[in-house]
């Protein structure tokens, strides 16, 4: 069940104590259509033309080699096309090793405008590892030629509640956002949500800070809704962005 934004909160009535409850998801994806994808297939300079950014998960190229091989052909194609280039690293241990993880985004990163991770997943892919959120971006864009990275973190030891937030930063400065105590109905496609929060309000205005903003509210409204999948819409965001209010909005 969902209310409107601010007002996040679950039909299931929680334990009256934290229970170490967890999600698990099953990657049904081996010889799948899209992990038979192969480089050359697709012509990337006229898909690309026209285009701002080429957004990219660490999934797509941990589902099999040549999958991996068309993600490269991509990114270079984005590159010489003057598109931006997103990766979000998104680790799943459950699709390959993190020294095959390391080894294929590091070669990736060269190539990379705008990275999104956690301080897990780059501790984890890159064994890159720092005492803030905030070290940790500025030792990412010491190490890479990226104009941003966007770091979120989740804290909480249930999957009932959890606080929710993010920052950005540049070479030239750190960007924070409003932060969120959430009931959660479900947290599945959260990372989702704050890349496509992000990348909307960064690319459409060259904001960091409203990319930042859009992200975390998108993610924070995701927690609302069961499945993997954000039904909210923009006004709903900037409702929340807005402030909370008490009350029912009929």
């Amino acid at each position: 069940m969902r209310a409107g934004p601010g007002c996040i909160f679950s039909n299931l009535a929680p334990p009256p104590d934290p229970v170490p409850f967890y999600t698990t998801v099953l990657y049904d994806r081996e010889n799948s259509s899209f992990s038979r994808i192969k480089a050359g297939e697709f012509d990337w300079q006229n898909i690309l033309n026209d285009t701002k950014c080429l957004h990219l998960t660490g999934i797509t190229p941990a589902l099999s080699e040549s999958a991996s091989e068309a993600t490269m052909e991509a990114i270079k194609a984005a590159k010489a096309c003057g598109c931006k280039v997103s990766l979000d690293l998104n680790y799943r241990a459950k699709l390959w090793s993190r020294q095959q993880a390391g080894k294929t985004l590091s070669s990736m990163m060269d190539y990379v405008d705008i990275l999104i991770t956690t301080r897990g997943d780059t501790h984890t892919i890159f064994n890159i590892c720092a005492e803030t959120d905030e070290d940790l971006a500025a030792i990412l864009l010491k190490r890479y030629p990226i104009e941003v990275v966007a770091v979120s973190y989740r804290e909480g030891d249930t999957v009932w509640r959890c606080v929710w937030s993010a920052l950005a930063q540049t070479a030239n400065k750190t960007f924070k956002t409003g932060t969120y105590s959430i009931d959660i109905v479900d947290q599945v496609g959260r990372g989702d949500s704050f890349a496509a929060g992000f990348l909307y309000g960064y690319i459409a205005t060259d904001d960091v800070q409203k990319g930042l903003d859009y992200g975390v509210a998108f993610a924070a409204l995701k927690h609302s809704f069961p499945g993997d999948f954000n039904w909210c819409t923009k006004e709903e965001v900037e409702a929340l962005l807005a402030g909370t209010k008490p009350g029912v909005n009929r």
